[in-house]
């Protein structure tokens, strides 16, 4: 089960725990075209949610033209390699030697944890004692959002689709970032035991969590960026589980710039379709801002 979901199991935690910045008006609209600043042809943007079933793609005015309007794929991550991907993200998610759950959390805290784990995974803590709770944060976090939304569809992640659709036509992807790049984020920005401070914290408060899904969802079908950028604001009085500022940026802001980095040259060589989570696109650091202040013209295809 475990390696059915690994695949966007990074790409959901990361984009899931983003933070938008302060509350500012948004445009609407998933897809986005960049043009100007002597791009000779257009690149598209879409802004993804690695658990919503694929079906709704259909439902994206101008979609399928512009993707088959460019020649190459631009992904969080580049997929080519699945196997290797998920022996790195396996290998990275294994609990560092000397640490344990008997020593992260107390017998009250371990039994929460094992029951949580039950009823969402179908197994206890003894079988994932290895894995670390950020990882464990994670995967209880996509098996709610597969217990609350339940689909017959494939378990493919919008993200690989476009892939994999891009590789089909023989067309290059590339990834704005390696798997330990993001390996490096998800373990790296938290210590073991603060990830096992907010493994708990997210356990014991399901409810906000679920409303929080709710939330996100309903603004990704309206495709409402305002909505979007509400959620992950430091001022919500009802968030239990807050996150630092240090962590939030390493989330988001940090790799925002690092992609805009590389952006302008992977578009000015060949027009690029570029799907990365949906939050990444919105607030003065989201993709969307950054890109019209490097002088591009970015514009919501929502009405096309």
């Amino acid at each position: 089960m475990l390696h059915k979901i690994i695949t966007f199991l990074f790409l959901l935690g990361i984009s899931l725990s983003s933070c938008a910045q302060k509350n500012q008006k948004q445009e609407t609209g998933l897809l986005w075209e960049i043009s100007g600043n002597n791009l000779e042809q257009p690149s598209y943007l879409f802004g993804t949610h690695h658990l919503v079933p694929l079906s709704f793609l259909d439902s994206i005015n101008g979609l399928d033209k512009a993707f088959m309007a460019t020649e190459q794929t631009i992904g969080e991550l580049d997929m080519n390699n699945m196997g290797e991907m998920q022996m790195q993200l396996m290998v990275a998610s294994l609990m560092p030697e000397g640490y344990s759950y008997n020593e992260l959390l107390n017998k009250e805290e371990r039994n929460i944890l094992d029951e949580t784990l039950k009823e969402y995974v179908g197994a206890g803590l003894d079988q994932f004692e290895q894995m670390k709770p950020a990882m464990l944060n994670t995967l209880l976090t996509v098996m709610m959002y597969k217990k609350l939304y339940p689909s017959n569809e494939e378990a493919m992640s919008m993200d690989e689709h476009f892939q994999k659709e891009a590789r089909d036509r023989y067309r290059q992807t590339m990834g704005l970032e390696s798997v330990q790049d993001q390996i490096d984020v998800l373990f790296g920005s938290q210590s073991v035991e603060r990830q096992a401070e907010s493994l708990l914290c997210s356990i014991k408060n399901m409810d906000y969590g679920k409303k929080q899904m709710d939330r996100l969802l309903t603004a990704y079908y309206a495709q409402d960026l305002t909505a979007m950028a509400k959620l992950y604001e430091e001022e919500d009085p009802d968030n239990p589980c807050p996150s630092t500022e240090e962590e939030k940026d390493e989330l988001n802001k940090k790799r925002n710039e690092k992609w805009m980095e590389l952006l302008p040259e992977m578009i000015g060589k060949k027009p690029s379709f570029i799907a990365v989570g949906c939050l990444h696109l919105v607030a003065e650091d989201g993709l969307i801002n950054r890109l019209r202040g490097e002088g591009y013209t970015v514009k919501s295809m929502v009405n096309y």
